[in-house]
């Protein structure tokens, strides 16, 4: 893995790439422990897999933007190192499977070429920022949002405040009050608005899916463009602080606002701004790249089969403010697309189009910039790839997540079943292949990556016992879900659980009834009307599980027996804390707070010497189990156990030591004066553990 070494301009990136190879060799070597090892690797965007032995690795493209260029070094990379199989996520990224631990170094320097990154994909960290798809050609948008989603990635990538939260964070950005970008069920949401003349955004905070969904709450009706990333930076640092750590079912910011409220978040963000490093952050959107159109000559073609290409235009034509050009919306089946179709398409877009493509929220692939005479060309092209099949947006575009087939916590098939929908929909309900309205979704489990939980129609992979305590693999049926706009969003109610067999045959029955009883209405009026007991009647004959065949405890896309196999959930990057593994680490953090220091990053050497100081707390309470759920919690028991009894002395205490950051602006002569506080502290520290040992 000596290659990378000087390929890699950016120092930084070659010494995070250096960093992981360095670690794996020490986890090889049994000198870093599994638990904390994992939770590195996730934040350089290393997955474990449900296959013993492989990686999945998640590729961060912030905004779903990825140019004919990065296309093929991903196809290039996936070949090399993976199986040619590219799968895109409901938030737009791009996953690989199959990969070798030892060779991520060198994946990752492969990617990097092209300013391809895999930091901070997964993990305790800021999750990638995600858009609407039709950002920068919405007819409807009152501004390019991409821009600003774009200087928000780059602000929080590698930003210490952001590199070891006690859970993930996701943001998004909504192009227009459709809220494509879906702001209701995220930790910070993002619609554009423009009011007197001035850029700006509705502030949604505290969204969130999984097993306990939350709507979020308006935090901002409207807030400047060059105030976002200044809030971000302070609800970071609140959600850094306050955020649970230890309970993972606890440890998501729509828990934190839960629990002190909306007004006592605002108190806490207010509580930071001091240590904030910038009070406005001018975001230039006009130095944003410009779009270059390719001025190729488009051949002229003569589409056969007119029937068919009338109805692709009917459902895979996306409308483009920009006079002249239309965008092209490809069904990706499932999410799931190979390296060699995706090299063509990447030619494609570069030589007729504007060379760049969007992933959108739903697994799809949006290109814009098609000039509109451009359109019968592109349809024969694509129909070459198999890109051009209808439903793009529809009914028949089922979104379904990995599920059993590649995830640690997949319950049961989710793209087996979705597979099968999807089938079952083009042959027998054909009419909703052009019908945007009713949006299906599924989950291989509770922790909603295929969104079942906000989709009109949403399965979640689950088991079933019978009374002879057989386990067969079962859906939970949920409906009424759905985006409203302008922030607002309904959660869908649970409804029945029933065998995964079955889910084809609930399907039909809600269909039916729609059709028959929707008397004109949109879905999620129909089911508004209807109510959630309506459908849990006339579904509930399909839950019981007296009368199962052979084939009921055979899961979709599967040959053998269902069982129940969970493996160990890398979502939240679990750790579990070792003294002397930590105390290793709040060197390493002295170590960074210095090199930020002498490169004149003062607010980024202050919060380095803060999770130094935090971080030797911890180990010390650790070493006398005492629970360390927040960092709030861990700043005040030490005081309790360790200060106030004489064991470790801190003049003024431990908690009026280390909050200093938030009330001092991040000056070169205060990030000096805490480096020092904060090293002192850390001998102290490791003395005291070495005179512990020496007595023990």
């Amino acid at each position: 893995m000596q290659s990378f070494r000087t390929e890699i301009e950016n120092p930084i990136v070659e010494k995070d790439i250096l960093d992981l190879e360095k670690k794996i060799h020490q986890f090889k070597e049994g000198k870093l422990d599994e638990e904390k090892f994992r939770s590195l690797r996730l934040a350089r965007g290393v997955y474990g897999q449900r296959q013993e032995g492989v990686q999945m690795i998640r590729i961060k493209l912030p905004y779903g933007k990825v140019t004919s260029r990065q296309l093929h070094r991903i196809s290039d990379v996936s070949d090399e190192y993976s199986r040619g199989r590219l799968h895109i996520t409901t938030r737009q990224d791009i996953q690989i499977h199959y990969v070798d631990l030892d060779r991520t170094p060198e994946l990752w320097a492969e990617l990097e070429k092209d300013d391809v990154t895999l930091r901070e994909a997964c993990g305790n960290t800021v999750r990638n920022v995600t858009a609407s798809e039709t950002a920068g050609i919405d007819p409807d948008e009152p501004f390019d949002v991409s821009p600003y989603a774009d200087a928000l990635f780059n602000y929080f990538l590698r930003n210490p405040i952001s590199q070891e939260m006690g859970r993930k964070f996701k943001v998004s950005f909504s192009s227009s009050d459709a809220d494509t970008g879906l702001s209701y069920m995220h930790d910070l949401g993002f619609i554009a608005k423009i009011k007197d003349g001035i850029r700006g955004f509705k502030v949604m905070l505290g969204g969130g899916l999984g097993s306990q969904p939350r709507h979020a709450d308006v935090l901002f009706e409207f807030l400047a463009a060059d105030k976002i990333i200044p809030l971000m930076d302070g609800v970071i640092r609140v959600f850094d602080r306050y955020g649970e750590r230890k309970s993972r079912a606890k440890a998501r910011m729509k828990f934190l606002i839960k629990d002190v409220g909306l007004d006592g978040f605002k108190e806490l963000l207010e509580d930071e701004q001091k240590a904030v490093p910038h009070q406005t952050y001018p975001i230039e959107a006009d130095a944003y790249p410009k779009i270059k159109i390719a001025s190729t000559p488009i051949p002229e073609v003569t589409v056969t089969d007119q029937e068919a290409f009338q109805k692709w235009k009917s459902t895979n034509i996306v409308p483009q403010k920009q006079k002249g050009f239309v965008a092209i919306g490809i069904k990706v089946l499932l999410g799931d697309f190979y390296t060699d179709k995706a090299r063509l398409l990447a030619d494609l877009v570069d030589t007729y189009a504007a060379g760049e493509i969007r992933l959108s929220l739903r697994q799809n692939i949006l290109i814009p910039y098609i000039k509109e005479e451009a359109i019968a060309f592109f349809y024969t092209e694509l129909e070459k790839l198999g890109f051009a099949e209808i439903g793009y947006n529809t009914a028949l575009d089922i979104t379904a997540c990995p599920g059993t087939d590649t995830c640690n916590l997949g319950i049961a098939s989710s793209t087996g079943i979705a597979a099968e929908l999807e089938r079952i929909i083009k042959e027998d309900y054909p009419r909703y292949i052009s019908n945007p309205d009713v949006v299906i979704k599924i989950s291989g489990c509770m922790n909603a990556c295929g969104q079942h939980n906000m989709a009109n129609i949403g399965f979640q992979g689950m088991s079933v016992r019978t009374k002879d305590k057989l386990v067969a693999p079962a859906l939970q049926v949920l409906l009424g879900g759905g985006n409203i706009g302008n922030g607002e969003g309904r959660f869908a109610d649970k409804v029945v659980k029933v065998p995964s067999k079955r889910g084809p045959e609930a399907l039909r029955l809600i269909l039916d009834d729609f059709d028959e009883n929707g008397n004109g209405l949109s879905y999620a009026d129909y089911y508004a009307e209807k109510g959630q007991m309506y459908f849990y009647d006339f579904l509930t004959p399909l839950s019981d599980t007296d009368n199962l065949t052979a084939d009921d405890f055979i899961d979709w896309g599967n040959t053998e027996r269902y069982e129940k196999a969970i493996g160990v959930g890398e979502c939240a990057g679990v750790v579990i804390d070792l003294i002397a593994t930590l105390l290793f680490e709040s060197e390493e953090k002295i170590e960074n707070a210095q090199e930020s220091f002498e490169a004149g990053k003062w607010a980024a050497s202050i919060y380095h010497s803060y999770s130094s100081m935090v971080n030797s707390a911890k180990a010390l309470l650790t070493s006398e189990k005492v629970k360390v759920n927040t960092h709030a919690s861990i700043i005040k028991d030490f005081d309790e156990k360790f200060v106030a009894n004489g064991r470790i002395l801190v003049e003024g205490g431990f908690e009026s030591l280390v909050l200093r950051l938030k009330s001092n602006e991040p000056s070169e002569a205060f990030a000096k004066d805490y480096l020092t506080d904060a090293k002192v502290f850390l001998k102290a520290v490791e003395q005291y553990r070495e005179q512990e040992l020496a007595e023990a």
